[in-house]
């Protein structure tokens, strides 16, 4: 986990052990563009940035919390 937690680039399944969210809403946050990731060519794996995903995956659970819809959050995430 102290690897995890490291790294500068991480997977959806590390992802999940994270933040305790299920990797199928991580995935749709993904296709829906509130995530951003890297294709790692050699084996087409997303790669995401630790740090930011982790900030950005904090700050949508917020954002649900405070009642707003997906497309409401989208909106707010465009403007960070």
């Amino acid at each position: 986990m102290e690897v995890i937690e490291n790294a500068e680039y991480i997977t959806i399944g590390e992802l999940v052990r994270l933040t305790g969210v299920r990797y199928s809403t991580l995935k749709f946050y993904t296709e829906e563009g509130m995530l951003h990731f890297e294709q790692a060519e050699e084996n087409l794996t997303r790669r995401y940035r630790r740090a930011d995903t982790l900030e950005r995956i904090l700050l949508i659970k917020k954002l649900k919390e405070d009642g707003l819809s997906i497309p409401q959050i989208k909106e707010e995430l465009q403007k960070t």
